[in-house]
């Protein structure tokens, strides 16, 4: 392999790229539930009609994302990635004019296969480019475009949906596409794809007791995790009686703690290692969980607002912390098949939302709110000795088995 100068990667610019692409995927993927009920309206279905157009594109991206990064493993880097984000725009600008809900439901189904495509190709690029003693910043960096997505999608395609219809929202991320694969034509380094290993050594490695735990611990942290932020809105009222405006606060704190959690996440990566870093954010994860459980049984109806406020923001911290060291330990687990276990531990975090989905919905019905949060916890508290004890069976190392590989010039 030939290397590249370190001179032709200085700087941060192919990571705030990598970040980029991460956004505007993310954003592609909730921006929608801001315009659920415009679009029930205007293609004439239901909202529930409406709102498995969000499931379909989790459920796609869960089952597509390991097999085409397979598929995809010895392609070039950088064209895949800025060859998806160019048919990504495509599809969002086709999207807008979209005259049926079928048509609509088949363009979700072809974008999520593209992000499942490209998502993983960042990840395991940002490992590869990424100074050894920097992988988990860098893999932070990287994860906090999902994480701000996440925050943001719903209130801007809201915004939009309001403002200039539905339509608008899709026209809106193909420009913000088209932009963030401008800055990557100038800006990411060509990279190889993965060393010819073969399919079957390929599928060896995914299989391994070690990269599979990863996928059992995003998981379980997914499903504890976004349990909490896909009912908070009943959870936070069930502990505090407060809605409207206080639903706001509760929903940033989240999502500012989150922000902060990746990037924390990340440096701590590179100082403690992955594994201990993936405990300690799990471990923070559950006491948030267990904080807002016990706020609910204790004070029902009456936690004050500042109680709830801490919870959240020790929930979201660990919440979205656990991603960098999980990303960087099935880097590093799996060697030269990265990539794919990267996707395949995006997998399971869509399978992790679906879960919450499921299991908070369950909660809610039977015991309202803070059965959700006590849900929550149980999951946490089981995803964190699964995963003390996988990190014990199957300690990870960084270093070179992390590159897959120099990038080229």
């Amino acid at each position: 392999m030939v290397s590249l100068e370190k001179k032709d990667v200085a700087g941060t610019g192919w990571l705030l790229c990598l970040l980029l692409v991460t956004f505007v995927i993310g954003t592609d993927d909730f921006i929608i539930a801001g315009v659920l009920p415009a679009v029930a309206s205007d293609l004439q279905v239901s909202e529930a009609a409406a709102g498995q157009l969000v499931t379909v594109f989790s459920a796609t991206y869960a089952v597509a994302a390991p097999p085409i990064a397979v598929a995809t493993a010895r392609w070039p880097r950088k064209t895949l990635i800025v060859g998806g984000l160019l048919v990504f725009a495509v599809l969002n600008l086709v999207t807008a004019f979209a005259p049926t809900y079928t048509v609509l439901m088949v363009l979700r189904v072809l974008a999520a296969l593209v992000g499942a495509s490209i998502t993983p190709a960042v990840f395991g690029t940002a490992g590869r480019i990424a100074a050894p003693d920097k992988v988990g910043q860098a893999m932070g960096v990287v994860a906090a475009g999902l994480t701000v997505s996440l925050f943001v999608g719903v209130p801007t395609g809201s915004l939009l949906g309001t403002t200039f219809g539905w339509r608008s929202a899709f026209i809106a991320v193909a420009l913000l596409t088209v932009a963030v694969l401008i800055a990557c034509v100038a800006l990411l380094p060509r990279l190889p794809g993965a060393p010819e290993i073969g399919v079957r050594q390929q599928l060896s490695i995914l299989s391994r007791p070690a990269v599979l735990t990863c996928v059992v611990g995003t998981v379980m942290g997914a499903s504890g995790g976004l349990l909490v932020y896909t009912y908070i809105g009943p959870i936070t009222e069930a502990l505090s009686s407060q809605g409207g405006v206080m639903l706001a606060v509760f929903i940033g704190t989240v999502g500012v703690a989150g922000a902060i959690g990746t990037f924390v996440g990340g440096r701590l990566t590179d100082r403690w290692g992955a594994d201990r870093t993936l405990i300690a954010t799990f471990a923070v994860l559950v006491l948030g969980a267990v904080g807002l459980a016990s706020a609910g049984l204790l004070w029902p109806g009456t936690t004050p607002v500042w109680m709830v406020v801490v919870a959240l923001a020790v929930y979201g911290f660990g919440g979205w912390g656990f991603n960098p060291p999980m990303n960087t330990r099935a880097l590093s687990l799996a060697g030269d098949a990265g990539t794919e276990a990267v996707a395949l531990n995006t997998s399971g975090l869509y399978v992790g939302i679906a879960v919450a989905g499921a299991v908070g919905g369950g909660a809610i019905t039977l015991y309202g709110g803070t059965g959700a949060a006590v849900a929550a916890s149980a999951i946490g508290l089981v995803m964190l000795v699964v995963m003390v004890l996988s990190v014990r069976s199957y300690p990870s190392t960084i270093g070179e088995s992390t590159h897959e590989g120099s990038p080229t010039g």
